[in-house]
């Protein structure tokens, strides 16, 4: 089974077993709800998981959720996830509308400029606000910083693991 990246445990709160997550996600509000389940990983194992929990309580404050867990009523129960990684099963993925793409779909991609020329490769995407901005690291440059909008993202082409893309006035400095 394959599994995806939603969150990471990066601390316990309190003494009745919620912890504090750090969303990886775009959607943390659907995958971080009261009944959803999560797919526990211990940072050093990326092939399988250490067991599926079960969301009881969910909460958001700033940048972060606090989560608890069925079965786990007390921060001695869940300190040793500290560092944990959060996953969903590929089933619990979800289709997308053409327009739209997960982020490890994207990291990766090479990126070429509309006169065909190798940019560099996409190492990150920050959420910023209004639209994401895409890290290009490029060989012997500074990275490139590419906003997710119509006028520079012209295609992407994930069978062919390429972006096109209409560098405007300024983007590359």
């Amino acid at each position: 089974m394959q599994y995806y990246n939603v969150g990471k445990i990066v601390n316990t709160h309190g003494i009745q077993g919620e912890v504090k997550v750090m969303p990886i996600t775009d959607f943390p509000k659907k995958r971080f709800q009261v009944g959803k389940q999560l797919y526990l990983f211990a940072p050093k194992n990326e092939n399988k998981p250490v067991k599926a929990l079960k969301i009881a309580k969910a909460r958001q404050q700033k940048s972060l959720y606090f989560l608890k867990f069925d079965g786990f009523n007390s921060i001695n129960d869940v300190e040793k996830f500290k560092q944990f990684d959060l996953k969903i099963s590929a089933e619990d993925r979800g289709q997308l509308s053409s327009d739209e793409f997960y982020y490890d779909d994207i990291i990766g991609l090479d990126v070429y400029d509309l006169d065909e020329q190798l940019l560099g490769q996409i190492s990150e995407i920050l959420s910023l606000g209004a639209n994401d901005v895409w890290v290009v690291k490029r060989s012997g440059k500074k990275d490139l910083l590419l906003p997710y909008i119509q006028q520079v993202i012209k295609k992407v082409d994930l069978n062919a693991h390429r972006v096109t893309v209409e560098l405007l006035e300024g983007l590359d400095e």
